[in-house]
């Protein structure tokens, strides 16, 4: 009895302790009926969760039609399986207001205004959004309109992003589904340590964004992008510096082009080409650039490729890939250049550059016969020390011989598809210093008239 009498008061003690750290947003006034704007009240729930301290905000099974939600310091949003944030249209203006950036923009909206997002947070730490239930930004825009509480932006009240935290610590997303994210499904822009886990995400634009962030992990996500990029790391201008994206590592990833909606599905349906597709990329925006960063174990389809872009005064440096497997690559399957775009303040006087990147174990079938293996630095700034080893590709082929000089990549716009034709369906390498090629492999499926290897201005060539 006096056993029996214990356990329970433990047990009854254990509750009390639990219901103390955990708050139900219907406590609170949510509704869940898809009907009624919600997000009020789990914005009362988190001010009321983060005032005792921290702890978990549940959302139980429901929907929850929601504008701007905010995020606080030791908060855990959790989404319970069948639950669901339905973000709001914006006729119904329950969006906050993007903040003032008070300065130049060297950036796209989207890297400079984060407020008016369905969920953000900004200086937070310990900031968590979890559980199996769904991110629906349905209400959200897609375009470029995320100025939209000032006067060169959209209409007040236009949400634009699904997630979006700038300048927090120790973060977490995990095991969460994301449909139709916006502009960007999650955008982490100035943050250190931090996990993005078991990430369900089926977009109309760019998936995942890792702006000037340091001691980010992506692991085991699902992204579906057929309009955009599924994951990029970006170092832009946002925090008004050039900041480095820095220790990075993105492993065990799927990335694929499929028709929206149809990776959550299960159809599985391939879209029609857009002029980008899919790929897990570096940049544009690049004024600080980027450094230890480590991509491995993923696996592309219906995907453009690996694209890895200094354009902007920035470094790229230390950056190693392996275990790629790509199959119907749109474009190009691996894509290194240097540019002088140059997208910041006029007064800055660096040069961009790149050296020291590793890639190999890479496989890819169907790959498209606009382009192979593109590596092309700057006149006078060669990309210096690139590693290529155990790659197979194969080519569509069908490509006819180029006339004339590939364009220089300059201050264009980084896309292969905007220069034409490569002058080499495998590899086509200029101004690099330091390229070493070891069991690289080129199939065509059909006959190209352009050979397979063209380099120029390549020093110190190491090809076995």
């Amino acid at each position: 009895m006096k056993q029996i009498t214990l356990t329970l008061f433990f047990l009854l003690t254990s509750l009390c302790c639990m219901s103390h750290y955990i708050y139900n947003v219907r406590d609170y006034g949510a509704k869940g009926d898809g009907q009624t704007l919600d997000h009020e009240a789990i914005n009362r729930a988190i001010d009321v969760c983060t005032q005792q301290g921290g702890g978990q905000v549940v959302l139980p099974t429901g929907t929850y039609l929601c504008g701007s939600i905010r995020l606080k310091s030791n908060v855990e949003l959790h989404l319970t399986p069948g639950a669901r944030i339905l973000a709001a249209p914006a006729s119904m203006k329950a969006y906050d207001e993007s903040e003032v950036f008070g300065g130049p923009e060297y950036q796209d909206g989207g890297h400079t205004y984060f407020h008016n997002s369905l969920i953000w947070a900004e200086g937070q730490h310990n900031v968590s959004i979890t559980g199996r239930g769904t991110i629906d930004g349905d209400g959200l825009t897609k375009h470029d309109t995320e100025n939209a509480g000032n006067v060169q932006g959209g209409s007040i009240g236009t949400g634009d992003k699904a997630i979006a935290l700038k300048l927090c610590r120790n973060i977490l997303i995990r095991d969460v589904t994301i449909v139709r994210g916006g502009h960007f499904a999650i955008i982490v822009t100035g943050c250190d340590i931090g996990t993005i886990d078991n990430v369900l995400i089926d977009t109309n634009r760019d998936g995942i964004d890792i702006d000037c962030c340091k001691y980010l992990t992506v692991s085991n996500c699902k992204v579906n992008t057929p309009n955009d990029d599924a994951i990029v790391l970006k170092s832009s201008y946002a925090l008004k510096k050039p900041v480095l994206c820095e220790h990075i590592l993105i492993t065990n990833c799927l990335v694929t082009g499929y028709k929206l909606g149809t990776l959550v599905d299960g159809t599985y349906v391939p879209e029609k080409v857009n002029w980008v597709c899919g790929r897990i990329k570096l940049g544009t925006e690049s004024n600080g650039g980027y450094r230890n960063i480590a991509i491995s174990n993923c696996t592309c389809m219906w995907s453009s490729g690996l694209a890895f872009e200094e354009v902007d005064q920035g470094i790229m440096e230390n950056i190693t890939v392996s275990n790629i497997s790509m199959s119907h690559v749109h474009h190009y399957p691996i894509y290194i250049t240097t540019g002088c775009r140059n997208r910041g303040p006029k007064e800055r006087t660096t040069v961009s550059s790149a050296r020291d990147i590793s890639i190999s174990n890479v496989v890819a079938d169907d790959c498209d016969s606009l382009a192979g293996i593109i590596v092309t630095g700057m006149p006078g700034a060669p990309i210096r020390n690139v590693s290529l080893s155990n790659i197979r590709l194969q080519f569509r082929g069908g490509g006819q011989k180029v006339e004339g000089e590939y364009r220089e990549q300059s201050t264009h716009y980084p896309e292969p598809r905007w220069a034409g034709p490569t002058p080499s369906y495998g590899l086509f390498a200029r101004h690099v210093d330091g390229l070493r090629l070891r069991d690289v492999t080129f199939e065509l499926l059909r006959p190209d008239e352009r050979p397979d290897v063209l380099l120029i201005d390549v020093q110190n060539p190491d090809i076995r």
